[in-house]
């Protein structure tokens, strides 16, 4: 095996390894938190790591099997049905993301009416047309024997065998990229510029309060008045880092193989094989980012894990936290003071329906 070789399966390992361990902490975090449980977006995050979990489990090492070997294990029938698990999972899982880009939206932009909006069973019924969505394009391609081993990608997915089928194999792959990539794409662009719009007038609103709020409180000092605009600056820019996050984890993970796929059909082009397998592991790494974009930099996943820490070593944290809160609360300085009367005046002065 030649020294990229090398290198590339021991990369691969890593993510394997890596996106494990963090959709299973996310599963545990949903399993372990009633909190987690009673809210809508745990059934799309729980969709989400399911799809990832599958995939890691089946598909992404017969996938590094595929490329070092350069055919699947077992026979025709286990190819296809990794094949079918393949094309299911990575549609199921762009639509889990266009789920929770519409849940987010909802209630950012709909806040008041939220829970009338987005309830469980509105939640099963988005669940249910991913399910049904997901299914029809692999099982259309069973039928059609359009499931088979990849030698440019190192592992089973959609493959056309018959010559004389590739303007009908063209055809479906372009309507499948189309209603799973670019849909789900334009779902997460359309609702994340609303929540970014809204998100930066809340914030304009805010500011404006802050100043008022500076210039009222003559008294404070400099160095107090600075934090506050320090973190008026993180606030705008906070709601831009995450839609960037959200949008952008999705295109560089997913734009390289779908692109890749589609020029492979469309024209005579020839993929080499290195750049197949990296372009599908790439679109592997979702996998790993999914966590960690959408759940474990959350503070609610991240009390959880605490709490199940704590629970796993028999202690509980509660008493040291509340004596060390009280101890920095007497040697807090006279600046801190004013940071909580600039606080508490703005919270008297935002109006209610900011929440």
């Amino acid at each position: 095996m030649e020294l990229w070789g090398i290198f590339g399966c021991s990369l691969m390992v890593a993510l394997i390894v890596a996106a494990a361990l963090s959709n299973l902490m996310v599963l545990i975090c949903f399993l372990g938190c009633a909190d987690i449980r009673a809210q809508v977006p745990g059934l799309f995050t729980l969709n989400l790591t399911l799809c990832n979990l599958l995939l890691i489990a089946i598909n992404m090492p017969l996938t590094l099997v595929g490329a070092v070997r350069g055919h699947q294990l077992g026979g025709e029938g286990l190819c296809r049905a990794v094949g079918f698990l393949e094309t299911f999972l990575t549609s199921n899982s762009m639509l889990s993301m266009a789920a929770l880009s519409i849940d987010r939206w909802v209630a950012v932009v709909f806040p008041l009416s939220y829970h009338s909006k987005m309830r469980y069973r509105d939640a099963a019924v988005i669940l249910l047309y991913s399910w049904i969505h997901s299914l029809s394009f692999p099982t259309v391609a069973l039928c059609l024997s359009w499931v088979g081993f990849h030698h440019t990608y190192g592992s089973c997915t959609l493959l056309n065998k018959s010559p004389g089928e590739g303007a009908s194999f063209m055809a479906f792959m372009v309507l499948f990229h189309l209603l799973s990539f670019f849909v789900s794409f334009l779902v997460l662009c359309v609702t994340y510029l609303q929540v970014l719009k809204v998100a930066r007038s809340h914030c304009r609103r805010i500011d404006v309060i802050t100043m008022q709020t500076l210039v009222l409180l003559v008294d404070l000092h400099p160095s107090v008045r600075q934090r506050c605009l320090e973190e008026q600056k993180r606030r705008r820019q906070r709601a831009t880092k995450k839609i960037i996050t959200f949008i952008g984890t999705f295109l560089l993970c997913f734009t390289p193989y779908v692109i890749t796929r589609l020029a492979e059909i469309s024209s005579s082009t020839t993929i080499s094989a290195q750049w197949g397998i990296i372009s599908r592991c790439i679109a592997y790494s979702k996998a790993l980012s999914d966590p960690f974009v959408y759940c474990l930099t959350r503070n609610q996943y991240k009390n959880c894990c605490r709490d199940m820490v704590n629970k796993l070593l028999k202690r509980s944290s509660g008493n040291s936290v509340q004596r060390a809160n009280s101890y920095m609360g007497n040697m807090v300085p006279s600046s801190g003071n004013s940071v909580q009367r600039v606080n508490s005046y703005m919270g008297n002065m935002v109006p209610t329906t900011s929440g």
